[in-house]
């Protein structure tokens, strides 16, 4: 890895580890490997979201180009959300494409995914399925992520009802997460959540 890239990374991740901003946020940072090319960044959902309650982890890759070019970033935890993928973790946000500037810092990027969790661009979606849930049944939507929050990133809250129609379709046999992956991308009907499972 270039030079310049390390010692950029190495100052940014310090002041990550030291903001007040970050640490009230309850965004952190670890290394994965020794030379800083990989890091492992955790952001909390923000509060009064589906989100509120959960812990995101994140993989985040420093090109060589670093800080010409943006870190790549997805998201490890599963999450509903329109503009990370439901199946991949991707992210599509502006400045982890062409909006990226070189002032940009770990840090900036790390509170601007959080904001986005407050904030969807269901116009710009990463995942059709979610924007379009997100648009046509806003209450399903908000439903759907929570209990994705809380099933994959250990938030509190969870809806009875959604609960029930994932047991149910696990006795018959078939894997929880792609249970939950059906029912949530066929709006919670059953009978065409089924139809989906076996058709796989």
């Amino acid at each position: 890895m270039a030079n310049i890239a390390v010692q950029r990374i190495k100052r940014e991740f310090k002041e990550v580890l030291k903001s007040e901003e970050t640490s009230k946020n309850q965004i952190k940072v670890d290394l994965v490997d020794e030379n800083f090319t990989e890091l492992k960044g955790e952001i909390a959902g923000p509060p009064d979201t589906p989100y509120e309650g959960g812990r995101y982890q994140l993989e985040i890759k420093i090109p060589e180009t670093y800080p010409f070019n943006p870190p790549k970033v997805r998201f490890i935890t599963k999450i509903w959300h329109p503009n990370i993928s439901s199946v991949t973790g991707a992210i599509c946000l502006d400045i982890l494409k062409d909006q990226w500037a070189a002032a940009m810092t770990l840090r900036t990027v790390l509170l601007s995914l959080q904001a986005l969790l407050a904030a969807a661009e269901p116009d710009d979606p990463q995942d059709a399925v979610v924007a379009n849930q997100y648009k046509q049944n806003p209450e399903m939507f908000k439903q759907t992520a929570r209990l994705w929050s809380n099933v994959y990133a250990g938030a509190p809250v969870s809806s009875p009802e959604y609960t029930r129609k994932i047991d149910k379709l696990c006795a018959m046999g078939f894997d929880k997460n792609a249970v939950i992956v059906a029912l949530s991308s066929k709006s919670w009907d059953v009978e065409t959540a089924t139809e989906l499972l076996l058709s796989n």
